[in-house]
């Protein structure tokens, strides 16, 4: 084995460096860096745990976890005067925890960049540790790019409009509300989307097609990233890290892709070395890679299904009295009043059954009231619940004449109400009923 050595320090093989050249030191700090930041960042948030997966089982967060969690309210509390309560629960990765957490990363990261150059000043290069590096990041973006890949092509990550969305004023929704209504109610649009996702992911799996993978997931990645801060979506953070992921994937090649789009030079064969030294080693190794990425798609095919089961997916299961139902005739304690001269929680214009367990009146001003439901179609009878009150109840009995025609008697807040409702049809929707069109006519409000 040819080695050398440099002030003393114990040997590098030359073998495992292309051609022998010594790594820029800048090249070199940028690495130590780059390993530490996204090390960090991926054990932090779910990006591991998209590796880890099992039925029933995720690797969680460690960033809402001990010992990361304590060190985030420290540098909100110490470095940001930050006094009230962190939340990182729910859907947003953009919450002021999750701010506070990659900053204290990137200080943590730079520290430990700047004392292993101290320490390896000698090093040469990296070959070794990058090629297993290159390989966890790879893996890493790739299960991303199948997970939120796969919940598109099995429509579930933006589901259809909900019947509320549809009666909603488009003026009255926020711009992530708009997102998920727009991409949601093209479920081809979704689709396509999804299979550019997936595309991507499952080229990083082999690395050959390394390259290409990592250059469509940059561009998946960018049409995310700019949907999320154009429309105010709570994955910002997320996206923007995926970008850097596929531009690390692609760094190595920098050079080549300048001669081929523009230099017009030769791009030249590949120079990342394989994972080990023997044939027989690299054949099994991507045998194992191909496996371990038909597992992560068929787990992450399982997890949009469920989704696509739950509530609110496209194939949950409906109210029995599903559709929206405007209020024909109204009245409370024996009194028909229009409902503008009702007590402002009772201004129905609407009565709007989707979810099995869940009852939408919305008021002439088009806000809402939402309350929980249990509809017993044998006894013809509906009972309310509000919030999580365990003393507020409404209960109703109702009778469908026709199809079309409903009648609800009963008391809520001590007031007896009765309510005659008509199904709205919905052919009525321009948003369902407005297909794909070769030809289309003039736009009637065209200038």
């Amino acid at each position: 084995m040819a080695t050398r050595t440099l002030q003393g320090k114990p040997a590098t093989p030359i073998e495992d460096h292309p051609q022998g050249r010594r790594w820029t030191p800048v090249t070199r700090v940028a690495f130590r860096f780059g390993f530490v930041y996204f090390g960090l960042y991926c054990f932090a948030t779910h990006i591991v745990g998209g590796l880890i997966l099992f039925p029933n089982f995720s690797f969680p967060s460690l960033g809402t976890q001990w010992p990361m969690r304590q060190i985030t309210f420290w540098f909100a509390g110490h470095l940001f005067g930050i006094t009230s309560p962190l939340v990182y629960a729910g859907n947003s990765g953009d919450t002021t925890f999750h701010w506070v957490q990659t900053c204290w990363l990137l200080i943590v990261s730079v520290l430990a960049a700047a004392i292993w150059s101290q320490l390896e000043s000698w090093r040469e290069h990296y070959i070794t540790l990058h090629k297993w590096f290159r390989l966890f990041i790879r893996f890493g973006l790739a299960a991303q790019m199948f997970y939120y890949g796969l919940a598109k092509v099995i429509p579930t990550q933006f589901p259809p409009p909900s019947l509320v969305t549809l009666v909603e004023p488009v003026g009255n929704l926020s711009r992530t509300d708009l997102l998920w209504t727009f991409i949601g109610a093209s479920t081809a649009y979704q689709i396509f989307t999804g299979c550019a996702e997936v595309l991507g992911g499952m080229l990083l799996v082999l690395p050959r097609t390394t390259m290409l993978g990592a250059m469509i997931c940059l561009a998946d990645m960018v049409q995310v990233f700019v949907l999320n801060m154009t429309y105010d979506f709570g994955l910002k953070l997320i996206s923007f890290h995926l970008i850097l992921m596929s531009l690390i994937l692609l760094a190595p090649d920098f050079r080549r892709l300048s001669n081929l789009f523009f230099l017009d030079r030769a791009a030249g064969p590949s120079s990342h070395p394989p994972l080990f030294r023997t044939r027989r080693a690299n054949r099994l190794a991507l045998a194992l890679q191909v496996l371990f990425a038909v597992y992560l798609m068929g787990m992450f095919t399982r997890l949009a299904l469920n989704y696509w089961s739950a509530e609110g997916g496209g194939g949950s299961a409906k109210s029995a009295l599903y559709g929206i139902w405007d209020v024909k005739e109204l009245s409370i304690d024996g009194q028909i009043r229009s409902p503008l001269l009702n007590d402002y929680d009772r201004r129905w214009r609407r009565v709007i059954f989707d979810a099995p367990n869940r009852i939408v009146f919305q008021r002439t001003d088009d806000s809402f009231a939402h309350y929980g439901v249990s509809i017993d179609v044998n006894g013809q009878s509906i009972a309310l619940t509000k919030g999580n009150s365990r003393t507020w109840r409404a209960a109703f009995a109702f009778r469908r004449p026709t199809d079309g025609h409903l009648i609800m008697d009963g008391e809520m807040d001590r007031h007896a109400i009765h309510m005659e409702l008509e199904l709205v049809g919905f052919d009525s929707f321009r948003l369902l009923n407005s297909g794909f069109r070769w030809i289309r006519p003039p736009d009637p409000y065209g200038g």
